[in-house]
């Protein structure tokens, strides 16, 4: 039997006296419901609703997406896309470039070519993404198109990926932060300053003048 039950019970008959009978006869009028819980105790028994997406977001200004875009993290994806051949002095046509060079137009979707030039490749837009790479992003994220604002979310989910966003917004572009990435992106050096696909490279000095000049032009347009 419940405990809270347990003693509101009568006693046994042959036990009752008059005061056992008065008593009993104005039970109904002093009971009370039993007290809420307090608000903590609220909060365990019935937690919140967690976000379908739980993604580990550091400081900055958020964007479209999950991950905020800081001057750092904007400096990263720029860095990136200098490496992979499709800065084009920063204009949005890098977000349309194949493999090799070649446009495409349609952004609602990843094109998914193949490409045959030196190497055969599928890779698409301002971080080379191959197709399986962007669908398992895409998936992630759920991210419904391919336009700038979906790549750079999805560019970023990849650094977060291979374990370099948290270390790079605490340090920087740092040797240890390239080679972590080296493996995503063929163009970033190891910590030997090879590729680590055994493809053409960019010096990890090269890549970290680049980020430092956009650095700094990003916070001043931030600042402006």
């Amino acid at each position: 039997m419940p405990l809270c039950f347990r003693f509101l019970l009568p006693p046994p008959h042959h036990q009752r006296g008059p005061l056992a009978l008065v008593l009993l006869l104005l039970l109904p009028m002093v009971q009370r419901p039993l007290a809420p819980l307090p608000p903590a105790a609220r909060a365990v028994a019935m937690p919140t609703a967690q976000p379908a997406l739980a993604v580990a977001v550091t400081g900055g200004r958020t964007g479209s997406g999950p991950y905020g875009v800081t001057p750092e993290r904007r400096a990263l994806l720029n860095t990136i896309r200098f490496a992979e051949g499709t800065w084009i002095g920063g204009s949005q046509e890098g977000y349309r470039v194949l493999y090799g060079g070649d446009r495409f137009n349609d952004l609602s979707r990843h094109p998914d070519i193949v490409v045959r030039r030196r190497y055969a490749s599928a890779a698409a837009g301002a971080y080379q993404f191959l197709p399986a790479t962007w669908g398992q992003a895409a998936e992630e994220l759920q991210l419904r198109d391919f336009q700038p604002a979906s790549q750079d979310q999805a560019a970023l989910h990849l650094v977060q990926e291979r374990g370099a966003l948290q270390s790079f917004d605490r340090q920087g572009l740092t040797a240890e932060v390239l080679a972590r990435l080296a493996p995503e992106w063929a163009s970033l050096p190891t910590l030997e300053g090879v590729s680590h696909y055994g493809q053409p490279v960019k010096h990890r000095s090269e890549l970290q003048r680049f980020y430092q000049r956009e650095l700094e032009r990003l916070r001043r347009l931030a600042s402006a």
